[in-house]
């Protein structure tokens, strides 16, 4: 792709802006319909034929967004609508992946703003609405699935007017073009009331109403990466908006790093994005967003800047992590059989790899030996990092999740959480005996008039961590949760420990039947018949609220006599099967998470018996 002379044009207060390109961020709540309406703008784009088969939720490329449903990671695509290149970043929208959100927003322009016609805004959209309005974009609101029979579209507008102004949003902001879509029928109208027609509208008003890029073609070279990929073939691609300037192929730059080190390189090829891919091009100017491969080792916030006048731009700022985990070696006697990554030197080298692009992620060496304390924004946020590695085929030992604490004004703090819980009416009592609980204190209680009622709680991030899982046991699998961070606040009084203690294993070998059918009396089993066991490997949940240690390999005794019906049926419950999101929440303070290419355990940290009473008496 060659490069093309940019059109720009001056306004009366000297602002040079870009009128052939447009770079906008798509921002919502978790399951608003960010990916399905960059779906519908691929197939109105024509990147398809008519009778080639589209896939659904395109961009969510990678196996465990498209098994979880969900947008993990941030990503770019371009098309081209009336002669002008629209840049397109579909961003995640799970409070945890905010990280990806920050980042981004550095190389957009406008955002659209999608809020389900009938949830309205939610925890997340306060969230990335603030992001956005800090980043000074141009905002766009988009109520989207008015297809549904219960939609609610204007009144979902005004409350998303009342939203910007208790961000604080100045009146040129208030004064926000919207309209109304279905991206599952793929169209946009300005009259709710009209179910049909195509997605056209949205983009002539995406042209009309979101501005081109704000440029200085003339001055030195900068480019933030914001951005990294990671290919077997070129090494590391650094992508990121140009703020100033203009890049070539072959061109001799300066890298920017963070500790104010400066190191000249050279471009080995410049990209532009085009469709759902990229193309080489000659070179870019001001305002282009671009990949840049050949930069030796480059990091998100890293500047690319001129050879000669080397000038930095603002690092990207995110939110601290609020909670904690220990990583560790598996340590396991059944250790090595599935993974060929085990050691802690594999462990450090995967883990600092991903806080290059991971910048929501912070990792600290501990005291102890093959030990590393990770930090992120949430139990999902690091429960997909271990669901990368173990798919890797790492394999490594997790300890129970802790929320950061800080020193603020003297006194000790811990993050605290908005907590929204949807849920049928029947059930508000159970939800306010179980967050009332963990110390969370109702905020807000409004019956929806569709046999659900909404409630708000404000709850400390230490509260949270098993709270899921009980809620939807309690509710029969209807509650609808979400938790965004609010504030830190001074601790107070301590959230209930697990209630029942766990079943121990006092002996390595093969679970049988026989054991597990005399142990499921008086316990729930997480173990099936024929599984490897080890001695201190947790196979059970206690009835009672102290640990036990039983032996689960224990086979009948047979004997020359035997009578007619003496034995007795073996029938075993179905055991409780742990997704990872459940291990982690299920653990104690004794216990890892151990986690393989193909089995999930649990185990107390010390394994023997008498290591664990040696331990609690000190």
């Amino acid at each position: 792709m060659s490069i093309v002379a940019p059109m720009i044009e001056t306004s009366s207060d000297q602002v040079t802006r870009r009128t052939d390109i447009r770079n906008i961020a798509i921002i919502a709540h978790v399951d608003h319909g960010k990916t399905s309406l960059v779906d519908c703008l691929i197939k109105h784009s024509g990147m398809f034929r008519d009778n080639q088969k589209m896939q659904e939720f395109m961009l969510d490329s990678n196996d465990i967004e498209r098994e979880r449903g969900i947008t993990i990671l941030a990503k770019n695509i371009a098309m081209m609508y009336e002669g002008v290149r629209v840049n397109i970043i579909d961003t995640p929208g799970h409070a945890d992946f905010g990280g990806e959100v920050e980042r981004v927003l550095k190389m957009a322009d406008g955002a659209l703003l999608l809020v389900d016609a009938f949830e309205g805004p939610r925890p997340q959209t306060r969230f990335v609405l603030q992001k956005a309005l800090e980043n000074g974009l141009k905002l766009m609101v988009v109520i989207n699935k008015i297809d549904r029979p219960d939609c609610r579209p204007d009144e979902v507008l005004s409350k998303t007017f009342d939203l910007l102004v208790e961000l604080g949003a100045d009146d040129e902001t208030l004064d926000f073009p919207y309209i109304f879509t279905s991206a599952k029928e793929g169209y946009a109208v300005h009259d709710p009331s009209q179910k049909s027609g195509d997605i056209r509208p949205l983009m002539d008003m995406v042209l009309e109403k979101i501005p081109g890029p704000p440029v200085r073609p003339d001055d030195p070279l900068q480019l933030m990466v914001t951005s990294l990929e990671w290919s077997k073939y070129v090494g590391r691609i650094a992508t990121g908006r140009i703020a100033a300037g203009k890049v070539r192929t072959g061109q001799q730059i300066a890298l920017m790093k963070k500790d104010g080190s400066v190191v000249k390189t050279k471009v080995d090829q410049v990209q532009l994005f085009d469709n759902l891919g990229r193309t080489d091009a000659e070179g870019a100017s001001a305002g282009d967003i671009v990949a840049l491969i050949g930069l030796p080792e480059p990091a998100i916030g890293d500047t690319v800047a001129d050879v000669e006048q080397p000038v930095a731009l603002e690092r990207v700022e995110v939110d601290e992590p609020t909670l904690s985990m220990k990583f560790t070696i598996n340590s396991s006697p059944l250790a090595g059989q599935h993974g060929k990554f085990v050691t802690s030197r594999n462990l450090r080298e995967r883990l600092m790899r991903e806080l290059q692009s991971n910048v929501a992620l912070r990792i600290e060496e501990t005291d102890e030996k093959d030990s590393f304390k990770v930090s992120g924004r949430g139990i999902l946020h690091l429960a997909v990092l271990i669901e990368t590695m173990r798919r890797e085929s790492f394999e490594l030992s997790v300890g129970k999740p802790e929320v950061i604490v800080k020193e603020i004004d003297g006194k000790k703090c811990e993050p605290y959480e908005l907590l929204v819980v949807d849920v049928p009416t029947a059930d508000v009592g159970p939800v306010m005996e179980l967050v009332g609980y963990r110390r969370g204190q109702a905020k807000e209680m409004t019956a929806t008039g569709t046999g659900m009622t909404h409630l708000e709680f404000s709850i400390p991030a230490r509260g949270l961590i098993g709270l899921r899982t009980r809620l939807l046991n309690a509710t029969r699998g209807e509650a609808i949760m979400h938790h965004r961070f609010e504030e830190y606040r001074p601790v107070e009084g301590d959230v209930p420990a697990r209630a029942n203690g766990v079943l121990i294993s006092q002996v390595g070998g093969k679970a049988v039947a026989y054991a597990l059918w005399k142990l499921q009396e008086r316990a729930e089993i997480f173990t099936k018949p024929g599984e490897d066991v080890y001695e201190g490997m947790i196979i059970g949940e206690n009835s009672r609220d102290n640990d036990m240690t039983v032996n689960p390999v224990r086979e009948k005794k047979l004997t020359n006599v035997r009578s007619s019906g003496a034995d007795d049926a073996i029938v075993l419950r179905p055991p409780r099967e742990m997704t990872l999101e459940a291990a982690l929440e299920y653990i104690e303070w004794d216990e890892y998470v151990e986690v393989t290419p193909q089995v999930i355990r649990l185990r107390k940290t010390f394994l023997t018996e008498n290591e664990r009473k040696r331990f609690a008496r000190k």
